[in-house]
């Protein structure tokens, strides 16, 4: 009997102790999309955001590049989107990248600016589990007026 009970409590305790632990609170992945409009390479004052942008966020294995998550995401009338993840992915590699533009006149991803790389852990030492990823552009088919003006602004800071 007490061979009984003892099994009972190794196999009833722990399921018990893991019911008992506060349920982990999903990462929520923020971030917005934009078209640049001076095709400048980086966000302008006279950059515009994408409302009805898809994203999608991907996380694969770090060893084997093998897609181990994959969930997709649209921008608000703010050109923002924001995406929950209830996982956390460890040892994984995760992006967030740009898949479409509803826009006709900007629909080229920016090199350099098609993905954004994002830690969904919580072994980083970060207390809050909102992640934000940096912006990610399109280029417009053509420069908008006033970006001539505008990139010799930023080129006299420079010098």
């Amino acid at each position: 009997m007490a061979r009984v009970f003892l099994l009972l409590a190794l196999c009833v305790l722990p399921a018990l102790a893991r019911a008992a632990r506060p349920g982990r609170k999903p990462f929520v992945v923020q971030g917005s999309v934009y078209c640049d409009t001076c095709l400048a390479g980086f966000e302008t004052s006279k950059t515009t955001y994408i409302a009805g942008a898809k994203v999608r966020l991907e996380c694969r294995d770090r060893k084997t590049q093998d897609l181990v998550y994959s969930k997709e995401g649209t921008t608000d009338s703010a050109g923002k989107y924001s995406m929950t993840v209830d996982e956390d992915h460890k040892d994984q590699i995760c992006d967030c990248m740009l898949v479409s533009s509803p826009r006709k006149d900007c629909k080229s991803p920016s090199a350099g600016r098609d993905r954004a790389r994002v830690i969904l852990t919580n072994n980083n030492g970060l207390v809050s589990t909102t992640r934000y990823a940096n912006s990610m552009g399109f280029m417009a088919a053509r420069p908008m007026s006033g970006c001539t003006e505008l990139l010799r602004l930023y080129q006299e800071y420079e010098d």
